[in-house]
């Protein structure tokens, strides 16, 4: 979907100061911008970025695909949050297959990579899910899927 009057395809992904961010089309296909919270993992509403992120303007914007925006977003969370429950012992799982390739000194093994990114894809829908129960507008859970 090609937002109206953008110029771009809708939904797009960004990392914007290392921070995931996403444009999707509202009704009418307005464009709308939605940044993840450090402090919730949720989704603040920053349309004020529109215009840096489709031009660019500075070196600390890069498109992302669906793909990459998925890890992005759960390696932000897995970094910024703490807390019980499946999400959280997936984001231990993770940093652990990789803590333990750097302990090792050396890169994770495309094995232990696919892992990791299939746990990532597996917390982004949970707590997507999550989000998305909790009445949050911007979760979107089948991004992961």
């Amino acid at each position: 979907m090609s937002g109206a009057g953008v110029g771009i395809e809708l939904p797009a992904y960004y990392s914007y100061y290392d921070s995931p961010v996403k444009v999707v089309a509202a009704e009418g296909g307005v464009p709308q911008v939605w940044r993840v919270v450090m402090e919730t993992g949720g989704w603040s509403r920053e349309d004020e970025l529109l215009g840096e992120l489709l031009f660019a303007a500075s070196g600390e914007v890069a498109k992302r695909s669906a793909e990459e925006f998925v890890q992005d977003v759960e390696r932000y969370r897995s970094n910024y949050l703490s807390g019980d429950g499946p999400v959280f012992a997936l984001y231990e799982t993770a940093a652990a297959i990789l803590d333990s390739a750097r302990r090792e000194r050396r890169n994770p093994t495309p094995g232990e990579q696919a892992m990791v990114r299939g746990i990532r894809r597996k917390s982004f829908v949970m707590f997507e899910e999550a989000l998305h129960s909790a009445g949050d507008p911007a979760a979107d859970p089948d991004v992961g899927a």
